[in-house]
């Protein structure tokens, strides 16, 4: 057991809950491309990986650049690929030079969008009060929000890692109902893992994200604790992919360099 390990709570109990439904989490696996692809890039990438996973159980995402989202659209039609952004603003109207609104998203058909990406915090200023605005619009405009939390390397050292992140994950979810926490996607980046090619271990990984459903636990209950889904990211690639899906409480991943190699990322999307 690591040091880490040591101070992660265990899973919570609500005694006013009477009955404990049967809910099996799916796997939610999702590429974030980051500033990479032109479209005709990602027409070529979608028509060469769409195939590849068509039997899968899990759920796939891509969440593209802006550019790129309405040939990915309709690349993907047909497919059980779906598509996101990577971020959105939180007014739908305005003049917010550069910036596009969940409204503009959903008016072409994107289901996803990645809020609070650990780069949108330490280039671009986002703040967990953006954060939390961000996911407020997205569900206004029906969209499904992948929430990203995160410690850096120097607050895991100072063994702050349940601290930062269950924070972050409390102040996103902040004003939100039951049914809108049940709806959104969580994903764990250790910043520290991302891009670097470290990855956290299963266990540590696992432990962190039973320290999230643990605070969701808290505040919303049992129930709704089960039924969030939380994604691992951080260096997932097809050789550690399967180790990492396999864990109690990590219901896939996001998924970053390796979402951009067509074969590869099918091979983390059929674990």
């Amino acid at each position: 057991m690591t040091k880490n390990d040591k101070n992660m709570k265990h899973f919570c109990t609500v005694p006013n809950v009477s009955k404990k439904e049967d809910f099996m989490r799916r796997k939610v696996i999702a590429g974030n491309w980051k500033m990479n692809m032109l479209p005709n890039e990602a027409i070529d990438f979608i028509e060469k990986f769409a195939p590849q996973v068509e039997k899968t159980n899990n759920e796939v995402i891509l969440c593209v650049p802006y550019t790129d989202l309405f040939y990915a659209l309709l690349t993907a039609q047909g497919t059980n690929v779906k598509i996101g952004a990577q971020n959105m603003h939180f007014e739908e109207t305005g003049a917010y030079t550069g910036e596009v609104s969940g409204k503009m998203l959903k008016s072409i058909g994107v289901e996803y969008v990645i809020i609070g990406h650990s780069e949108r915090r330490q280039y671009f200023n986002e703040t967990d009060e953006t954060v939390n605005k961000k996911i407020k619009a997205a569900f206004v405009n029906e969209l499904k929000p992948i929430v990203c939390v995160g410690e850096t390397l120097e607050q895991r050292e100072a063994n702050k890692t349940e601290e930062i992140i269950t924070k972050q994950t409390e102040l996103a979810l902040q004003g939100l109902t039951q049914e809108q926490v049940e709806n959104t996607i969580i994903a764990y980046e250790p910043i520290w893992a991302i891009g670097t090619g470290k990855t956290a271990t299963a266990d540590d990984a696992n432990n962190s994200i039973k320290a999230i459903r643990d605070k969701i636990c808290q505040i919303y209950g049992q129930m709704t604790a089960e039924r969030v889904i939380i994604q691992y990211g951080g260096s997932v690639k097809s050789t550690n992919a399967k180790e990492l899906f396999e864990m109690s409480d990590i219901d896939g991943g996001l998924v970053g360099g390796a979402s951009l190699k067509p074969d590869e990322f099918a091979k983390i999307v059929n674990f």
